[in-house]
């Protein structure tokens, strides 16, 4: 054996057992973050287990109310944006489908037949003659030998694109399900708002049948009178506010779902009822729970595919080996079609020499893309841990504020009985009872305004660490 056929023998050799690759080495990049939150802003615990614990979770592990489910899986059902990334992730897997198949050979099968006649006149023979020809033939047009790992670089990039578009699918599905939880919790909090001024509007106009009665027989002035419908009138006012914002509510729900949700489906009851649906937050979370975002992975998919795409554009720089061969038959007549044989072998090898450094500029193309990527990686790490801290913080100092709000609550509660005993007695002016009611009606409203905080703040933590987390037993006071 000549010594070029031992080197042909040696390259198809590398074909068939494997191909080099020059594309760099991947690894994770080290997270520019710390490496948990502040001992502050969220419950010291054991961060293995919790971070176990926020990889487990599902969203229905999460939102625990059967209607909030209901509703969602109505959205999940119905969202125009979920489907277009559906249909995303369908074109990408046929984009690495194709590029996938340029790793194996094209074999396609021929066969063709002629036939043709020369007169005479045009015959050197002065004979008019007529032939024919056949042929049939398999072969092998122009199947690169990726000695240089070009094919599979671009291979693994397109993978790595159509896991990109697999995580924007689950990114625009926990996105749909924090806004239509957010949404159905709103609901909740003005439907129990609206539920307080309806209580108060009929407490205050039953307190205002009885000064009018009072004041005929005596006992209290025109002053009283016209204080107690100011109240009545202050009431009858938020009443009407907040059957136009629950309308309003229920209208963007039903954008949100993109159908009519059904009343059954719809928040009933108090907002600890709501809270009950939300499950709490475990403790020790450690900020490796980032790398479970969507967007996070979606970020470092398209790092690996720069990084693939660095391997294609070396491999650019160095020969391109194809191989174009046939087998088949050829005769003059269709009877003898399969008696001779004919084949032919072409390969052939491109050597870039000068290119005014086109393909150089492509590796340095792509290698500036792979940093564009890597730093469009570690902002989304920061951005993710951004947002998870602000919710933490604001989660560490809502326990404090609901108990207070609920105890200035019990304290007005208590002003305003006593106030309304004494005024009873004629001991106190009702401008006191007034003033008393008042604070009480606002502390009231406050308090429905800190536990939709919370249910909120909860929703938010949900999306953050990148869809839920499980609940072991009240991790959290």
């Amino acid at each position: 054996m000549n010594l070029q056929m031992k080197i042909g023998a040696l390259m198809l050799a590398a074909a068939l057992t494997g191909c080099a690759s020059l594309a760099p080495e991947y690894t994770r990049p080290v997270a520019p973050v710390p490496q948990d939150w502040t001992a502050s802003a969220v419950p010291t615990g054991n961060a293995a287990q919790a971070a176990a614990t926020v990889e487990a979770a599902h969203w229905q592990d999460v939102m625990r109310d059967t209607r909030l489910r209901d509703t969602i899986a109505m959205a999940l059902d119905n969202s125009r944006d979920l489907r277009v990334a559906l249909l995303n992730i369908e074109k990408a897997r046929a984009t690495y489908r194709i590029q996938a198949a340029a790793s194996y050979p094209t074999v396609k099968a021929s066969g063709s037949g002629t036939a043709s006649r020369t007169p005479g006149e045009a015959a050197t023979s002065g004979v008019t003659t007529t032939s024919h020809s056949y042929s049939a033939a398999v072969g092998v047009s122009a199947y690169e030998l990726d000695l240089f790992g070009r094919i599979r670089n671009l291979k693994d990039a397109a993978l790595e694109s159509y896991l990109n578009t697999e995580e924007a699918r689950r990114s625009t599905q926990l996105t749909l399900i924090a806004e239509v939880a957010g949404a159905w919790l709103t609901l909740a909090a003005d439907q129990a708002q609206l539920a307080l001024a309806r209580d108060t509007l009929n407490s205050q106009q039953s307190t205002y049948d009885l000064t009018r009665q009072r004041q005929a027989l005596g006992a209290d002035s025109a002053l009283t009178v016209a204080q107690t419908q100011t109240s009545v009138e202050s009431a009858r006012r938020d009443v009407a506010a907040y059957e136009s914002q629950v309308q309003q509510d229920m209208n963007a729900l039903d954008l949100l779902v993109g159908a009519r949700v059904p009343q059954a489906l719809l928040p009933a009851g108090t907002l600890d009822d709501a809270a009950a649906a939300l499950v709490n937050l475990p403790s020790g979370l450690p900020s490796e729970v980032l790398q479970r975002r969507p967007d996070v992975l979606a970020a470092e998919h398209l790092l690996k595919a720069a990084h693939a795409d660095i391997g294609a554009a070396r491999a650019a720089l160095f020969p391109t080996i194809s191989l174009t061969g046939s087998a088949g038959t050829a005769s003059r007549s269709l009877g003898d079609l399969f008696k001779g044989g004919a084949w032919s072998f072409m390969p052939a090898i491109s050597l870039p020499i000068f290119d005014g450094g086109a393909l150089q500029a492509n590796v340095r193309s792509a290698e500036v893309d792979r940093d564009i990527q890597l730093a469009t990686y570690e902002k989304t790490v920061q951005t993710a841990f951004s947002e998870v801290a602000d919710a933490l913080a604001e989660r560490a100092s809502l326990a404090d504020r609901l108990a207070a709000q609920q105890a200035l609550v019990a304290a007005w509660q208590r002003s305003f009985d006593l106030a309304q005993a004494r005024y009873k007695l004629g001991s106190d002016s009702y401008l006191t009872v007034l003033d008393a009611q008042r604070s009480l009606y606002a502390a009231r409203q406050t308090l429905i305004t800190l536990q939709q905080t919370d249910l909120s703040n909860r929703v938010t933590l949900f999306k953050v660490l990148g869809g839920g987390w499980a609940d072991e037993g009240g991790s959290e006071g």
